[in-house]
């Protein structure tokens, strides 16, 4: 016989369930529900109400033009400048010296010349020019630092150029031979010392190869350089009347010149110095299909004349209210009542209407139903439909005159939460983008500035109760 003293089994314990254990498993079992329904649940996102405006602006990059004569130096030599650039000079005055010997080069690079010290407003048109620079520097445009430069190099020269102009004459008078030639400008205009080959351009001119920047070259004329007979000197703006092109493109292109046209003035905004001015529409389509509008103004070319690209800004509506997101707005139907059947009563002395009702008996009462006012007409009041049906009748107060409900219309509106479930209110829109909606302010039945509105209306139904 087998001998099974030595054989050994494994005690298997019991599982022990205890209170503790028991709860910890139902509180686990609930934070997994609640996770999941938080994360498949659409949560409720409130908006703060805020005045605001929207503007339908387009920012376009120009083509400036402007009546520009091109003066080319009849001597050979060195030229210095004068006249400072962008300002305006009268006929007769002088613009800038050729010297034909190189010797007031010499001495404007001598020590005998001494220092050259600027006064208060010579200082203060540099640090304008520094300032303006920075404000507007982008570096994605890179280049306007080299325009910058020169623009800088070149106020300095003409500013220290005053200081010296004395020692012209005594050059003259030492030699017994005029060798600096005195060059004064032929008629009026604003002075400035480049050159683009943009000079003759005109809106009939225009292609879209003009608006490349990359092809564009623009040779600035720089002081004490060496020229000869017949080399641009410098160049004259001689009317204050000047254009800003830009092309249209897009869908919309056709339709958007329509509309300027029609309005014959629009107000346009410079980026560079945020200033705002009207100008006069025309447009021109070229053989290629391109549609060129052309802004004409007469004033500020001072400003912008060493300038022949300008960021301009298109100031076409301009609305304010308050502002809302688009995706707050939803469209929701009303029925609509005579206004001489609505009336107050109830324990609150709120609005509503007398609605004929019937017993189990078939027989016929009259119950006030309060009910809210969404929108009214001159003769008729937009009410809720959650409490009344089609097809009911309602009763005018203090007659026997019965109306049936069938009317409705839709209002546009949004979810209002300030009292913790989803009101409606209609809403008067003033303007919409893509994004964002203008609607009036301080309506009867609207909005009013810091209101809370559902910011996604798809999210919420009428009436609904919003939980933090």
């Amino acid at each position: 016989m087998a001998d099974n003293r030595n054989k050994v089994t494994k005690y298997r314990r019991p599982l022990n369930l205890n209170i503790g254990m028991l709860i910890f498993a139902t509180i686990f079992v609930y934070v997994v529900i609640c996770v999941v329904m938080y994360f498949r649940t659409e949560h409720i996102v409130g908006y703060s109400v805020q005045e605001g405006s929207l503007t339908s602006n387009s920012i376009y990059k120009g083509i400036a033009l402007r009546t520009e004569q091109i003066v080319t130096s009849s001597d050979a030599g060195y030229v210095n400048y004068f006249a400072r650039e962008g300002e305006r000079v009268a006929a007769g005055n002088l613009v800038y010296t050729v010297d034909e010997t190189g010797r007031l080069s010499d001495y404007i690079h001598t020590s005998e010349s001494g220092e050259n010290s600027l006064s208060d407003s010579d200082l203060s048109e540099l640090k304008t020019e520094i300032t303006s620079f920075t404000s507007r520097f982008d570096c994605t445009e890179f280049v306007d630092v080299y325009n910058f430069k020169y623009s800088v190099e070149g106020t300095a020269l003409k500013l220290s150029n005053y200081n010296i102009l004395a020692n012209a004459n005594a050059l003259n008078d030492a030699s017994g031979t005029a060798l600096i030639n005195y060059r004064n400008a032929s008629k009026s205009g604003i002075v400035t010392y480049s050159i683009d080959g943009y000079e003759d351009l005109k809106l009939e001119d225009m292609t879209a190869e003009y608006f490349d920047q990359k092809n564009y070259e623009k040779k600035h004329l720089l002081n004490n350089e060496l020229i000869a007979s017949g080399d641009p000197v410098y160049k004259l703006s001689t009317n204050e009347d000047w254009s800003i092109v830009i092309m249209l493109e897009g869908d919309n292109a056709e339709e958007l010149a329509e509309e300027l046209l029609e309005k014959e003035y629009v107000e346009v905004k410079f980026l560079k110095n945020q200033y705002t001015s009207w100008g006069e529409v025309a447009t021109y389509t070229n053989e290629e299909g391109n549609i060129f509008v052309s802004l004409t103004f007469t004033n500020s070319m001072i400003t912008f004349c060493t300038d022949r690209f300008i960021d301009i800004e298109l100031l076409l509506e301009d609305e304010r209210g308050l502002k809302i997101p688009n995706s707050a707005i939803v469209q929701k139907e009303f029925f609509i009542v005579p206004k001489e059947f609505v009336t107050k009563g109830g324990n609150s002395g709120n609005t509503g209407v007398l609605l004929e009702t019937y017993d189990e008996n078939g027989n016929a009462t009259i119950e006030f139903i309060e009910t809210t006012i969404y929108d009214e007409t001159d003769t008729e009041y937009y009410l809720d439909d959650t409490v009344l049906r089609a097809d009911n009748n309602i009763v005018k107060p203090d007659s026997t005159q019965k109306h049936r409900i069938s009317k409705t219309g839709s209002l546009i509106g949004v979810y209002n939460i300030n009292k913790g479930y989803a009101d409606f209110k209609q809403v008067s829109i003033l303007y919409q983008n893509d994004e964002y909606s203008i609607v009036k302010s301080n309506t009867v039945y609207g909005l009013n500035v810091y209101d809370y509105i559902v910011l996604d209306a798809t999210t919420v139904n009428d009436n609904e109760f919003i939980y933090d």
